[in-house]
């Protein structure tokens, strides 16, 4: 059977947040065991993880660097703590603060991706984007999540950048490497 790799497509906020963020990371993993969100650089998800036949990394790289990206560069605000509190494997996440350039962003990339790959099903949650910046997620137990949700559902953070790219990235077996990035408003 032929190889395929597992692909992604985020925003990744500068180096400084970057920091701030994986010590939060680092902070679920020392007090609620949960350590999976350290794998992956902090990003906020525009298009969810998808495969594709490595014969085909080529043509994802074009159809990247062609995504109409007609938008001016973009504030995202970062204001404190969300959860997704499903019953088994329940998230805790940063909440961007929603604007409409961002919902465009994602919607635009989601369009694109569907009339590029209409094999690949897109989910119904791509559709009806929720944006988060996950600290943790996976491997934090239900009781876990209680606790740190207890304490993270009231605390503060907030954080603001300017998004001027998104990036495309891909799993090597053992992390996400960045492989490509796009400027905004670059046709």
């Amino acid at each position: 059977m032929a190889a395929q790799n597992l692909y992604f497509v985020a925003i990744i906020p500068p180096q400084n947040i970057r920091e701030e963020v994986t010590a939060i990371k680092r902070d679920f993993a020392e007090h609620y065991n949960s350590h999976k969100a350290l794998r992956v650089i902090p990003h906020i998800t525009l298009k969810a993880p998808f495969k594709l036949y490595a014969s085909a990394h080529t043509q994802l790289l074009n159809w990247f660097g062609e995504i109409p990206a007609a938008i001016d560069p973009f504030m995202i605000e970062l204001k404190n703590f969300g959860a997704f509190a499903n019953k088994d494997k329940p998230v805790i996440f940063i909440n961007p603060v929603v604007n409409d350039y961002l919902i465009q962003l994602q919607s635009t990339i989601i369009h694109d991706f569907e009339k590029h790959y209409p094999q690949i099903p897109v989910s119904f949650l791509e559709h009806h984007f929720k944006p988060h910046m996950t600290i943790a997620y996976r491997d934090l137990e239900p009781d876990a999540y209680e606790r740190a949700w207890e304490i993270y559902k009231d605390k503060e953070y907030t954080a603001a950048f300017e998004v001027s790219d998104f990036c495309l990235l891909q799993h090597d077996s053992k992390q996400w490497s960045l492989i490509a990035s796009k400027k905004l408003n670059a046709e």
